[in-house]
């Protein structure tokens, strides 16, 4: 069996002790820095399935250490633990590119949890997407697999969110896209949390189309989003 491999960065050692027997236990293998320096060095020397980052660390704190990752991977999952239950970091974890916030303490079996959600949802699992899906509209062609967005001016790489939350856009092109549906699409749950990271992408995948007067992400106060495309 091919085990996901997953690197663990937290300054306890004796939770990071703890996590990493446990995960290994479910089968998982895990590669443990203890802190963001190492973690870096550790993330440039491997591939890894998903990324657990504590946000208190010492030389390189976790936020500093995802903008790094992020930069060289825009696909690789990551998971934030943080003892922190501010709004604001919450806010800003996801910004950078996260795909889950665990606040301490927390149990190893809500951990696993959220671990096989995220890799379910990003389809780490088999690495591979068995279909292929482009959108076509207005001067873009979107390639889902890819996780390409081209035009005349030129093909950008998306990353992982923004390309799904693009195709959630797409399937409902100038249909009201439920925010609730999204959310659960997407980030597996409707919370607080999850749509102020999904107003985050909405935002950056706005700035894509900026210079096309034909194409809009609009907001439908209370219910939802939808990307509307005029004909010509």
């Amino acid at each position: 069996m091919n085990r996901k491999k997953i690197l663990l960065v937290e300054d306890d050692l004796n939770l990071g002790i703890v996590i990493k027997d446990f995960l290994e236990m479910e089968g998982f293998s895990v590669v443990h820095a203890t802190d963001g320096e190492s973690g870096r060095n550790k993330f440039d020397k491997s591939k890894f399935h998903l990324v657990l980052i504590d946000i208190m660390l010492p030389l390189m704190d976790g936020f500093s250490l995802a903008e790094y990752i992020r930069k060289n991977n825009r696909t690789i999952p990551m998971i934030f633990l943080s003892a922190k239950s501010m709004k604001e970091d919450k806010i800003k974890g996801f910004r950078i590119g996260a795909d889950d916030y665990i606040t301490k303490p927390f149990s190893t079996e809500e951990l696993v949890l959220r671990i096989n959600a995220v890799l379910r949802r990003t389809e780490a699992g088999n690495g591979t997407i068995n279909y292929k899906e482009v959108y076509s509209f207005s001067k873009f062609t979107f390639d889902y697999e890819e996780q390409t967005l081209s035009s005349p001016s030129g093909t950008v790489q998306l990353t992982r969110k923004e390309a799904e939350v693009l195709r959630m856009l797409c399937r409902y092109q100038n249909q009201l896209l439920k925010r609730e549906v999204a959310l659960k699409e997407i980030w597996g749950e409707n919370d607080y949390f999850m749509g102020r990271s999904m107003d985050v992408y909405i935002a950056k995948l706005r700035k894509l189309f900026r210079d096309y007067s034909d194409i809009s992400i609009i907001n439908v106060h209370n219910a939802g989003f939808k990307l509307v495309v005029e004909e010509k």
